[in-house]
């Protein structure tokens, strides 16, 4: 993996966390729900990309599940927020609209001096 590539990868994990918690702050989803709502925005994520992140949020105890009755075949987990998983994504969007603010700053400054 070249220089380029790894930096993507990085910031992409990065997105895609808080991309899920803000989809979770819409309420309950299955993960299904979740990748969908991905897709719809390109930032298309497969099953066996999702699990560990949704894991990974359960085990820092920012997201939390309850398995619910399935019309459609077996009972799901439906994924929601939990108190410091709110509170998390709060700061997560104040830094977010901070960060893009200054990067936003450093391209116009770039494009005048060009």
């Amino acid at each position: 993996m070249d220089y380029l590539e790894n930096i993507q990868a990085q910031v992409r994990k990065g997105i895609l966390e808080f991309a899920i918690l803000i989809i979770i702050k819409g309420g309950e989803i299955y993960a299904n729900g979740i990748i969908k709502k991905l897709k719809k925005t390109d930032l298309i994520v497969v099953e066996g990309t999702l699990y560990p992140l949704l894991s990974r949020l359960k085990r820092n105890e920012l997201v939390e599940y309850v398995w619910k009755e399935s019309k459609s075949g077996p009972p799901r987990k439906y994924y929601k927020l939990t108190k410091k998983g709110a509170e998390f994504l709060d700061v997560l969007e104040e830094s977010w609209g901070s960060l893009y603010k200054s990067i936003n700053s450093l391209i116009k400054d770039h494009e005048k001096s060009n």
